[in-house]
């Protein structure tokens, strides 16, 4: 098998985790070298980096490029993503500065592959909540069409970073010693707490920059933007793993049992879904697994053609890292690097 030169650029959360699933998948390379601001020396996944600075020359030679994104480094792939594309490097980038850009294929492997036969050099890799919805809901969509989703999501708090897996640590420990707890990353407490704004108020009235990017980045993963999208974007006190609670409105039929079926096929899913043994997906279980988790399948009677369900993913494996590494795996399948 051909083997790759690779950089990951970003050694905070999602960096790392990249490393990681680079190692966990046996991604075939040939030399793997971590970028992020500075130099320094960092253990990730028990080995020692020297991680380097990012440079404009620091592409030369590499066939693969991993950008972390917001979690990591916030805007490199502005700076420094079709720079290097031109030296010939192809691009996968975890951050939002390029989803929505008409050259750059938003991809999620399992979902819509055939969008990467367009790629000019830079792919996407959608918003973690993103990923994780459209796991379970792309089979529905193929089977019956979506009119109208209704989405609420309880976001972990590693989706903000080390720094907010940390705050969490430190109120839960000033909490439990009687003392007052501290808010740094997030505008009040999450421990203990739920926090009904992910992201900032800036391009439509009333609705955070993390609930737009659900619904327009649906549009065009799915290529439908007829599906009428709805978002709240909680934050909650989880250390690690995304769930979202989704109501559909369907354009046909869909019985429950069909549903079940049509979920237990997909790729990537796996069905958990037994009320009486009060089995249903948990961040808990999704938390270091690289399977989206679906269950709470019933119908929603509220709307014609209504289906209701429950969704559990790992948003630093599923929703970030192992998406871009699986990204760069189906290019290679597809013979398009």
């Amino acid at each position: 098998m051909k083997k790759y030169n690779v950089c990951v650029v970003g050694a905070g959360a999602v960096g790392e985790e990249m490393v990681k699933m680079i190692q966990r998948h046996k991604f075939p390379v040939k030399k793997l070298t971590v970028l992020a601001r500075s130099a320094r020396r960092q253990k990730i996944g028990g080995r020692v980096y020297d991680v380097k600075e990012t440079t404009m020359d620091a592409f030369n030679g590499m066939d693969i490029a991993f950008f972390a994104g917001t979690e990591g480094e916030k805007g490199a792939s502005q700076v420094y993503g079709w720079e290097a594309v031109k030296r010939g490097c192809v691009v996968i980038d975890n951050g939002d500065d390029f989803r929505m850009d008409k050259r750059v294929p938003l991809v999620i492997p399992e979902v819509n592959p055939q969008a990467l036969k367009k790629h000019k050099g830079l792919i996407a890799n959608p918003n973690c909540s993103t990923i994780i919805a459209l796991m379970a809901l792309a089979p529905i969509q193929k089977a019956a069409g979506i009119k109208r989703m209704v989405v609420c999501t309880y976001q972990a708090v590693s989706g903000s970073g080390a720094a907010a897996v940390r705050e969490l640590e430190d109120q839960v420990r000033a909490w439990a010693a009687g003392k007052k707890m501290k808010a740094s990353v997030y505008p009040h407490p999450i421990a203990f707490n739920v926090l009904a704004q992910i992201g900032s108020v800036k391009d439509i009235p009333g609705v955070t920059t993390e609930e737009a990017k659900l619904r327009r980045e649906t549009h065009k993963i799915l290529g439908d933007p007829s599906i009428r999208v709805s978002t709240t974007c909680v934050r909650v006190p989880v250390f690690n793993g995304h769930s979202e609670a989704i109501h559909l409105e369907l354009k046909k039929p869909l019985s429950v049992a069909k549903a079940r079926q049509v979920l237990a096929k997909g790729e990537g899913l796996k069905v958990v879904d037994d009320m009486e043994k009060s089995v249903y997906p948990m961040p808990t279980v999704a938390s270091g697994s690289e399977i989206t988790y679906v269950g709470r399948i019933r119908k929603d009677d509220s709307v014609k053609n209504g289906l209701a369900l429950f969704v559990s993913g790992d948003n630093l494996w599923k929703g970030a890292a192992q998406n871009a590494i699986q990204i760069a795996e189906k290019m290679i399948e597809m013979k398009l690097i």
